[in-house]
């Protein structure tokens, strides 16, 4: 299993399961390791809880109103919040440019797969070093192609699943994506020069 950060390039991921023939064994096992706050362990137990989840799929009951409480009706009128209280939906800021972070799967879909534009998808972590460097440099020569392409910033720790949909196996990993398809991608820290070309290729593709 490989772990860590490799030469202050890339951090690999430790694998969710040995094979898919151990499927929900594995997963278990892994399950049954001491739980970690951060780091590849746990975007390894993220993905064996995963792994799961899709073997052993359950309803959930629908919610129970409360019992044997009475409806209570509140004192004087109620009062709705003033057209400048913002949303969680409208957490990222109006200036952002052409950088935007990823809040969801529906989010992704409607900004990155059916984007007319062409999009690189940054999968990164808190506590990757290398996904620090090349994270405000690829920010840098994405606003340089001045609304051309877009950046979408994806944190693996809070969606697994499409992690999991794209094969990130090491941060920073960087997808080309353009009418919904991967056209290109790579892996660690690149330099502006290879950055552009990343950029430009993609534009002209």
């Amino acid at each position: 299993m490989i772990s860590g950060c490799t030469g202050s390039v890339l951090c690999s991921l430790p694998a969710p399961a040995a094979n898919q023939r151990a499927g929900l064994y594995s997963a278990v096992r892994m399950l049954g390791r001491a739980w970690v706050t951060s780091g590849p362990g746990k975007m390894a137990q993220k993905l064996a809880l995963w792994r799961l989840l899709s073997l052993a799929p359950r309803t959930l009951p629908p919610p129970r109103p409360w019992a044997g409480l009475p409806q209570r009706v509140p004192h004087g009128p109620l009062v709705s919040p003033g057209p400048t209280a913002p949303g969680r939906a409208l957490a990222t800021p109006a200036g952002c440019g052409s950088t935007f972070n990823v809040q969801d799967g529906s989010d992704f879909q409607d900004r990155v797969v059916n984007n007319p534009k062409p999009v690189v998808v940054d999968f990164h972590a808190q506590w990757c070093g290398p996904c620090k460097i090349l994270g405000p440099r690829l920010e840098k020569m994405v606003a340089k192609q001045e609304g051309k392409v877009l950046m979408a910033k994806v944190d693996i720790d809070d969606h697994t699943d499409l992690a999991i949909e794209y094969e990130v196996s090491a941060v920073p990993t960087v997808l080309a994506m353009k009418n919904g398809d991967v056209v290109d991608k790579f892996v660690g820290i690149k330099d502006e020069d290879q950055l552009e070309a990343f950029l430009r290729k993609l534009i002209g593709a």
